[in-house]
């Protein structure tokens, strides 16, 4: 086995570990939205609303996903994706303030 394998191997290998994590993150809100995540950050009257509400959040993160990894992968491949890692992290610490 030659270097090229190997390098092979461990980028499949890591990008089957982060894509793994990343669908297992979609999966958990997606159970947890409509058991406890309704009244916790949606407490309105009625828990039909608070309900939907909960995955209308899901659904909106499902669907801007690929539109961020167009946006960021573009800007990966010019920049750096260390740099792209940092600001989506700096976004993200900001965006929960």
């Amino acid at each position: 086995m030659n270097t090229n394998d190997k390098m092979l191997k461990r980028v499949v290998g890591s990008s089957l570990i982060g894509a793994t994590i990343e669908w297992y993150d979609f999966f958990l809100y997606g159970v947890v939205a409509g058991i406890v995540l309704n009244e916790l950050y949606f407490p309105s009257g009625d828990p039909l609303v608070s309900t939907l509400l909960a995955y209308v959040t899901f659904a909106v993160g499902f669907v801007v996903r690929p539109l961020g990894g167009i946006i960021f992968g573009h800007f990966g491949d010019k920049v750096g994706r260390k740099s792209m890692l940092i600001i989506t992290l700096t976004i993200m610490g900001l965006v929960r303030r």
